[in-house]
């Protein structure tokens, strides 16, 4: 376990590898270990050195006084925080590839200091923020979140009926993370995300970005994936035939293809169906 002190406190990351580096960004209730067999996968080669963080109030953060003004959960916050982060470690710049919210978070990033992201990929990200699921975007009312905190059994139900039709490895990651999640950073992250719109903003990216969606997600809806493929202009998008919110474990083998391909030259990756 490896962390550096920022300005919000305590953030935690992972690292393995050497050589290039590369920053994951894990969603919402998430935590830097839906990387973990991607990271595993990724330095096989020796080419890079990989970081996935944990997001203040996520994982093993800052969950503390710090990290818990009403600013800190929000995305622009976790750029200031990605950012703090590759000055400490001495990262002039790299590829930041974020799953989710993880995702808007890598395209903002690029927005703000395109001189640190040299690609972006996002995976099941929203571009829109009303793209999210109605029972997530509900989640970004404090006094709904509050009510879902007091009544813990709530949470579970609604967790347990969105991801119904996901794995085991899904349903035991999230219902393990969300209890190492804030009710500050529970609704303030998602209530930033339900109001963001970088639709405008993507016709700015002059840097190669790759969008990975499944077909049958129903948690970020996949109309992004075509907000992304006409409106950034060096952009691949890749629909996931066999995936729900998570590509990456729901189709492992042709996700780590596809993040390979872009990573070496970014062609070769097969463009389907929007």
């Amino acid at each position: 376990m490896s962390s550096i002190v920022t300005e919000q406190g305590i953030l935690h990351y992972e690292s393995i590898g050497r050589g290039q580096p590369i920053i994951l960004l894990h969603g919402w209730i998430n935590s830097w270990d839906v990387w973990r067999d991607f990271m595993i996968s990724l330095t096989e080669e020796k080419r890079y050195r990989v970081y996935a963080l944990d997001f203040w109030g996520f994982g093993d953060s800052a969950k503390g006084s710090k990290a818990s003004s009403n600013t800190s959960f929000q995305i622009s916050s976790y750029v200031e925080m990605v950012h703090q982060f590759m000055d400490a470690l001495g990262i002039q710049s790299a590829p930041v590839f974020g799953h989710s919210m993880g995702g808007t978070v890598a395209l903002q990033m690029a927005l703000t200091y395109p001189e640190r992201v040299t690609k972006v990929a996002v995976v099941g990200s929203p571009i829109l923020g009303s793209s999210l699921n109605p029972f997530l975007r509900l989640a970004g009312y404090g006094s709904i979140a509050k009510l879902i905190w007091r009544y813990p059994f709530i949470l579970n139900s609604l967790m347990r009926m969105l991801l119904a039709r996901d794995s085991k490895k899904v349903r035991h990651m999230i219902f393990r993370d969300v209890q190492r999640t804030t009710i500050e950073s529970f609704f303030r992250s998602i209530g930033d995300l339900r109001e963001t719109d970088l639709r405008k903003q993507l016709a700015d990216l002059n840097l190669e970005t790759l969008g990975i969606y499944g077909v049958h997600d129903n948690i970020v809806s996949p109309t992004n994936a075509a907000m992304i493929h006409d409106g950034v202009k060096v952009a691949q998008v890749m629909m996931m035939e066999k995936s729900r919110h998570f590509p990456m474990i729901d189709e492992p083998v042709k996700f780590m293809q596809a993040l390979n391909e872009f990573l070496s030259n970014g062609k070769g990756i097969e463009e389907r169906r929007l």
